[in-house]
């Protein structure tokens, strides 16, 4: 018995035969290993197009951009793994992979969809982006407190990476519409929310991706594909320098145990 919607029977992405390999419509060996960076690849395995000059530019960009950020959620649990299974370098990763989600890392999904849902609004209605602007963050807040894209724990004056993925943005000019609704968003926040609020990396990274041609439901990709290599970063540590049982040992002292206390009766 077939579940789920019923599709044809067809993949656009790669085949083989006995002599080659065929990717997106290129010979593998012929046309992109040697020929083609691995971002361009990426690129084109998700589109089924090379990219352009400011699309290859911005997707470097933004995967340097957030490859790293420390020991962040994701990375202790890779490495708290990875110290218990030294011998499934995968499942570690796998472990940081899994904690990607709409608080962190995943959160650039989640901005782009409400940036892209504001950004069809706008166009449909002909209404101001600054009045569209409010209207959607009013709609928002009827079912959640957070405005995706802004505010941040540690860049509480500004997060640096949003800051000089914007500028590259104006300054090679591809700043467009979805670019101008974060702004907006922003704009708006002191009057909907009470207080201003600075840009975290989650709001130009899908702005700009979007604004240069990048799908939206490949938004979460781009995530998991540079928070991969940070974790095969971290795990190589992990094997050289370990720190995942002392992650769990401060995990252990630092938390109190507030539970009802044991009943200890003597049998005799």
């Amino acid at each position: 018995m077939r579940i789920g919607k019923q599709d044809q029977p067809f993949t656009a992405i790669a085949t083989s035969d006995a002599h080659s390999i065929t990717v997106r419509g290129k010979d593998l060996c012929g046309e992109i290993i040697g020929k083609m960076d691995f971002t361009s690849y990426f690129w084109f395995l998700v589109t089924g197009i090379e990219p352009n000059e400011d699309q290859l530019f911005f997707a470097n960009a933004v995967l340097c951009a957030l490859a790293e950020h420390g020991l962040v959620p994701s990375v202790v649990a890779a490495r708290m793994t990875y110290a218990a299974a030294p011998e499934a370098l995968q499942g570690a990763v796998a472990a940081g992979l899994l904690g990607c989600g709409s608080v962190v890392l995943g959160s650039a999904e989640v901005a782009g969809k409400f940036y892209a849902e504001c950004v069809a609004d706008w166009r449909e209605s002909g209404a101001p982006v600054e009045e569209v602007a409010k209207r959607k963050i009013v709609e928002l807040r009827q079912t959640t407190k957070a405005i995706p894209g802004f505010g941040h724990p540690q860049h509480s004056e500004g997060d640096p990476r949003a800051n000089l993925l914007l500028q590259l943005a104006d300054e090679r000019r591809v700043s467009g519409d979805h670019v101008t609704m974060m702004r907006a968003l922003q704009a708006a926040l002191p009057e909907t929310i009470g207080r201003a609020l600075p840009v975290n990396v989650n709001g130009p990274i899908p702005a700009i991706m979007l604004d240069v041609g990048f799908p939206l439901a490949a938004l979460k990709g781009i995530g998991l594909l540079c928070r991969t290599a940070g974790l095969i970063g971290h795990l190589t540590e992990e094997a050289e320098r370990p720190i995942g049982f002392i992650l769990s040992g401060k995990a252990a002292d630092g938390i109190e145990y507030d539970g009802p206390a044991a009943n200890r009766h003597l049998t005799m």
